[in-house]
Order: structure tokens, then C-alpha cells, then sequence
């Protein structure tokens, strides 16, 4: 059995394509391994707080000296990054806003990017902890991106999951969904194919 994290950022509830594709992934997925554990953790209903001097004080102060905010802070990152720890499967749900991904979203990789934990430095660099999962990132765009310099979803994303160890990372785009035409159904067609072959 595995364990499948999946966290939604889309500020919109209602006609958000990476939803759709989110809800796809999970159906397709418990259909080939009705045995695994999902997860659903969405940003939009539950925002995760930005990077602050309570979250660093809870990381960075001895454990005696944190008041009562940082130890609250500290107790929120702790849950979200054993969430993490816990999975064998990350799945990111992730719009493409203003050419990169949602602030809720960078909020909860500010809280799970631990040294430490997620990561740790040596005298070679960085070298991430997470060794042995998957990751499978699925974006919708207005526009079409996928490698070109206004895409600024997947390096950072692929970046961040090499930076924690994660190195087997799937991106799914549905592109042109705002480009009028049959771009939105294409683009939309396109990423259902691509789910369908990965799940």
C-alpha cells in the first residue's frame, strides 16, 4: 500500500481546471490501487500562514526560550511536513498565476523545505532526504508556457522537489485554457491523455 499526498491550490472551488485534473488523477489512481491511502490537502480552504518571524523563531530558538505563537507555528509546520514524510506519492495541483505557481502554494513548500528534515546541507552542497517518492505536478495555463521563458512552474517546481530529493517527478499541463478556439479543449484533452497513461 501507499500513501498519496495530494495538495490543491486553485483559489477557485467552482470551473478550476487543475481540480478537475486533480479529481481525475485521484479516481484513475484509487481504480489501479484501490488499496492506497489519499490525502487531500487544499491550500484554498485551509491556507497555510507565509513564511514569518513565528515559524523562524519555532525552527531556530531553543525549544525553552519559543513563546507561545512560535510554538504554534512550529506545530503547524510539523504536521504538514510529516504529511510529506508520511507519502510515497506527492501530487501538486498547481495554476499558473502571473507566470508561477500560487502564494498558498510556495507558502506550504516555506513550511516543509526543512533542514533537517527535508534537506540537509554538507561540505558538497545540499543534498535532499526524501529519496524514493514520486512526485506528479499538474498546472493549467491560460496560455501555452511549457518551455518557454515565461514559464516560471516547472523549473522552480522541478528545482524544489530535486532540492528535498525528489527526482521522479511527472508534470501534466493543460495549456491554452483562455486562448479561445479549440485550444481549451485541446489542451484540456491533452492532459486528461496524459493522466490517463500515468495513473
Amino acid at each position: 500500500m501507499s500513501r498519496v499526498l495530494v495538495i490543491e491550490s486553485s483559489a477557485r472551488q467552482q470551473d478550476s481546471i487543475s481540480r478537475q485534473l486533480t479529481r481525475d488523477f485521484v479516481s484513475q489512481w484509487q481504480a489501479a490501487h484501490p488499496a492506497d491511502q489519499v490525502t487531500l490537502r487544499d491550500l484554498a480552504v485551509n491556507p497555510v500562514p507565509h513564511l514569518d518571524g513565528n515559524l523562524l523563531g519555532g525552527w531556530m530558538k531553543p525549544e525553552a526560550q519559543r513563546n507561545a505563537e512560535e510554538l504554534q507555528a512550529l506545530a503547524r509546520s510539523n504536521e504538514l511536513t510529516d504529511e510529506v514524510l508520511a507519502a510515497d506519492v506527492l501530487v501538486l495541483a498547481a495554476p499558473m498565476y502571473n507566470f508561477t505557481i500560487p502564494s498558498t502554494l510556495k507558502a506550504w513548500l516555506d513550511h516543509v523545505l526543512r533542514a533537517g528534515i527535508t534537506f540537509k546541507y554538507t561540505e558538497t552542497g545540499p543534498q535532499g532526504l526524501l529519496t524514493g517518492k514520486r512526485a506528479y505536478i499538474l498546472t493549467a495555463r491560460g496560455g501555452i508556457h511549457a518551455g518557454a521563458s515565461s514559464d516560471h512552474q516547472e523549473p522552480y517546481l522541478r528545482q524544489v522537489m530535486a532540492f528535498i530529493g525528489i527526482h521522479d517527478v511527472t508534470f501534466i499541463h493543460a495549456e491554452g485554457l483562455n486562448m479561445g478556439g479549440d485550444f481549451h479543449e485541446k489542451g484540456l484533452n491533452q492532459a486528461k491523455a496524459q493522466l490517463a497513461a500515468v495513473a
